[in-house]
This record gives structure tokens, C-alpha cells and sequence, in this order.
């Protein structure tokens, strides 16, 4: 039989819908899968068969395409079908605010307010006190007001829609002062400069990019300009000969010729990380109390909170600012809600926030109680048992994430794995596409795994998912 005859045999035995739609109903499992699904992935299973053997693929045999195999096919595809796209995995990548992999991770009364709030009605917009409609932003006006120090505050779904809300509201066809060295672009490609000119604010760029002066800011200053802003670079720096204007002296700036004046602070946070031997950041109170108008920052970067947009400042502001018609567009659904509220109910009391915040204790551990871990996952994985596994322990260094303390190096331990036949990227690979998924680094031919962002109840899944690469291979 030659070539073309084999191809055309496979072809006819390439089964029909409805014969596999016969196959599958003694499955158990297959019995409770909507039949538009099933449908499907039996006919996917079916064109990427057809597909391979036009294409004179060798390892699709008649075996393959035996009922029982080509059920199993389909069985696998439908799993995949039905499995939610959004799933848990585990950060072995030592980043610990990984933007990639959804950023903090949220306290446990934060995610039990969730599901509370999600599965009842409650008064996210109605007034208790009064019987009468009420406001979303009022929820957690208050305890920001508490923490922070500002007259008021308000939330919308993220910090560029912050910044956003508030040129648009205060700047709209102004002029807009900003350092050249503190044009920054975040994540995605959004860049200060495209979001300004978005909300109809003018830039008006002033000094060098390492070194602004306040003379600068100063003879910038127009009949026309708006604000002047302070942009937080949080998430690089520029070292070496540099200069910078300092919040209060731009503070004072304004205040002199009535210009207000806003700070982007990016990341943000409630803690002083120098406290527990970190690169000393700008807190949202230092800000505050620097005597700025406005302040945006984020809720799921260093806060520890989830994806929200921070406002605190100058009530008159504030006021102007929760009227513009662009809060609907940005406005905070009330899960997020629910979250960032029993999240700020932590920064009432600092020391506790950093135990109970999965980020600030992350970033704060000791490294004698990460080795120690590190060690304990060495003996789970040795308990398998395999020659091929080769375990070490090393050392290696943290990242804060998220675009936050861009010099902070944490040190850190790691548990490094060599499979014998098996290439890290291999490994990589397999780990990848585990369930759940784990997710280390590769460093000089070796998978690396950094203890600081494993949680202790991760190790069993661990060991599991080597194990299935061993049997596998």
C-alpha cells in the first residue's frame, strides 16, 4: 500500500458526529457535558485528525483512531473545554507582587467578605442611616480618611483611571507641569504622557531626565497652567548625578502662584519599609501630610489589596472629582469593594497588617524561616525516592513586583531540580501545564523554585506534579 493509499484509508476511518455522540453515552463523565460542547470537540478532534493526515503527519496511526483512543481524545478536550481559562497556580518565580500571575494575594477576611457580599444583597449603594440612595464611594471614604490622614478620598477600578479622572477633572485644556525624568510608562505601554493627553490636559515638560530643579517648575508657570505633578517613578531609578524637587517644595510652589498640586505615587503603600530593614518608599501619609492636593496610588501593588485606583486629598478637590461624568466609566464594582475595605481595616494597626497581608509578610519574611521551608521541601521531594531527581539548595534573590522597589533584592532560597533525561525547559513545560500549574525560573540549566512566594500548603501539590513527570518519562 503506498503513501497515498494509507492516507486515504485513515481518512475513512475518521469517525462521524453521531457515532461518537453513541460512544459516549455510557460515560459518566461525558453524560453530564452539554452536548453543544461535546459536539464541539468531537468535531475539532475530528478536523485536527483529518488535518494531520492530509498534512502525511507519521504518528497518527490507525490505533489512533480506534473508538476507545479517539474517545479519549475528545474526553481530554472536553476537560480543557470546561476548565475555567482564570485558575489558581502556583508562584515559585520569587516575584512576589507578579503582575503576570494577578498580582497580591488577598487576606483571608478580604476573601471571606467577598463571597459574603457576592452571594447577598447589600447596601452598596443605599444610605442605613437615612433610608435614601447612597454613595459606592462613601464605603471606604472614611478608614482611607483614618489611614492616610486626608480630608476625603474616593476609588475607581485602577490608578491609571485615577490619574486619568483626576487631570480630566482638574487640568482639562490647562497646562500640566511635569519633570522630564518622571515621564513614565507602566505596564502595557501606558505612558503618563498618552494618559494626560487623554484627559485633555497639556504637558509641559521641565528640567533633564536625571536632574529638575525647582526654578525649573517655577518658570514653567503660565496663566494657563492647571497642576503641577509629581509623578513617584516606582518602578525604576535613576541614580548617579541626578536632582529632584521634593512634594513639599512643589507644595509651596503652588500655594504661590494657586496652582493645586498632584502626586502619583504608582504603587503606594500605608508601611514604612525601611522600618523592617527595606528600601526606604514614600507613604501615602508622607504624602498627605507634605501638603498635597491630590494623591493616587494602587490597591493591589504593595497595599495588598485588589485592582483599585486610590484618591485621597483636598475635599473641594475630591468634590469635583466625584462629580465629573467619567466615574461611571471608572467607577469600583462592589467586590472590589468589599476587599479593599476589609483590607484598609489591617493599616489600622501596622504590625498586624504585616502578618496578616499576604504581600507585606512576603516581603518581610525572614530569611532563617525561608531556608527553613526551602529545607522542608527538599526532604518532600527526596521522599520520592527517584536516583534521576537532583535536589540542591541555593541562593538566590527576591523581587518586590509589580513596578515597586525596583533596586529591593530580597535575599532568598531556592530549591534547584535537575531531572536526569529531562531538559529544565522540558521540566519548565510540564510543570507549565500541571494542574495546578507551577511556575519557577531557569537559571545556568537549572529549574528554580524561590521559597518566598510558595505558601505552605503548596508543598504536597509540589511533590505530586514531579512525581507525574517522572512517571511520565
Amino acid at each position: 500500500m503506498d503513501e497515498n493509499e494509507k492516507q486515504q484509508a485513515l481518512l475513512r476511518m475518521l469517525p462521524g458526529v453521531d457515532h461518537v455522540l453513541e460512544l459516549a453515552k455510557p460515560d459518566l463523565f461525558l453524560k453530564n457535558i452539554p452536548k453543544s460542547v461535546l459536539v464541539r470537540c468531537i468535531r475539532s478532534a475530528v478536523e485536527n485528525f483529518r488535518k494531520a493526515i492530509l498534512d502525511g503527519d507519521p504518528d497518527v496511526t490507525e490505533s489512533d483512531l480506534a473508538d476507545s483512543v479517539f474517545l479519549e481524545n475528545v474526553k481530554n478536550s472536553v476537560h480543557a473545554a470546561v476548565r475555567p481559562n482564570l485558575r489558581q497556580l502556583i508562584n515559585a518565580t520569587g516575584v512576589v507582587v507578579h503582575t503576570n500571575l494577578g498580582r497580591s494575594l488577598l487576606a483571608v477576611d478580604a476573601v471571606e467578605n467577598i463571597l459574603t457580599i457576592a452571594s447577598r444583597y447589600s447596601n452598596l449603594e443605599f444610605d442605613l442611616s437615612k433610608g435614601v440612595r447612597g454613595s459606592r464611594y462613601s464605603i471606604v471614604e472614611d478608614i482611607l480618611c483614618e489611614v492616610s490622614g486626608a480630608e476625603s478620598a474616593m476609588v475607581v477600578n485602577n490608578n491609571a483611571g485615577a490619574v486619568l479622572l483626576c487631570l480630566d477633572t482638574v487640568a482639562q485644556g490647562k497646562k500640566v507641569i511635569v519633570s522630564r525624568g518622571e515621564l513614565i510608562e507602566i505596564g502595557g505601554s501606558f505612558r503618563i504622557p498618552d494618559v494626560m493627553a487623554k484627559s485633555g490636559g497639556i504637558l509641559k515638560e521641565v528640567g533633564t531626565t536625571n536632574r529638575t530643579h525647582l526654578k525649573d517648575y517655577e518658570n514653567a508657570v503660565e496663566n494657563d497652567t492647571g497642576l503641577l505633578l509629581k509623578v513617584h517613578t516606582s518602578n525604576y531609578s535613576v541614580v548617579g548625578f541626578t536632582a529632584e524637587v521634593s512634594l513639599k517644595a512643589l507644595v509651596d510652589l503652588g500655594k504661590k502662584y494657586k496652582i493645586p498640586v498632584m502626586e502619583d505615587l504608582g504603587s503606594g503603600t500605608f508601611i514604612d519599609f525601611s522600618r523592617y530593614g527595606l528600601i526606604k518608599e514614600p507613604t501615602v501619609q508622607e504624602s498627605v501630610a507634605a501638603g498635597a492636593d491630590l494623591i493616587t496610588f494602587s490597591g493591589d501593588k504593595l497595599l495588598g489589596g485588589p485592582q483599585a485606583g486610590i484618591i485621597v486629598g483636598k475635599q473641594e478637590i475630591l468634590n469635583k472629582i466625584k462629580t465629573n461624568p467619567m466615574t461611571r466609566a471608572l467607577r469600583i464594582d462592589k467586590l472590589t469593594l468589599a476587599a479593599l475595605e476589609l483590607t484598609l481595616h489591617h493599616y489600622r494597626d501596622p504590625e498586624k497588617a504585616i502578618d496578616s497581608i499576604p504581600t507585606l509578610r512576603m516581603l518581610t519574611l525572614p530569611f532563617d524561616y525561608i531556608e527553613a521551608q526551602a529545607k522542608q521541601l527538599v526532604a518532600a521531594l527526596e521522599n520520592i525516592g527517584d536516583s534521576r531527581l537532583k535536589i540542591q539548595l541555593v541562593n538566590i534573590t527576591s523581587a518586590a513586583g509589580g513596578g515597586a522597589l525596583p533596586l529591593l533584592n530580597l535575599p532568598s532560597k531556592g530549591v534547584g531540580i535537575k531531572i536526569k533525561g529531562i531538559s529544565p525547559n522540558a521540566m519548565e513545560r510540564h510543570l507549565r501545564e500541571n494542574t495546578p500549574p507551577i511556575i519557577g525560573r531557569i537559571e545556568e540549566d537549572v529549574f528554580i523554585m524561590d521559597l518566598r512566594t510558595i505558601q505552605d500548603d503548596e508543598f504536597v501539590a509540589i511533590k505530586d506534579a514531579f512525581e507525574h513527570i517522572l512517571n511520565l518519562n
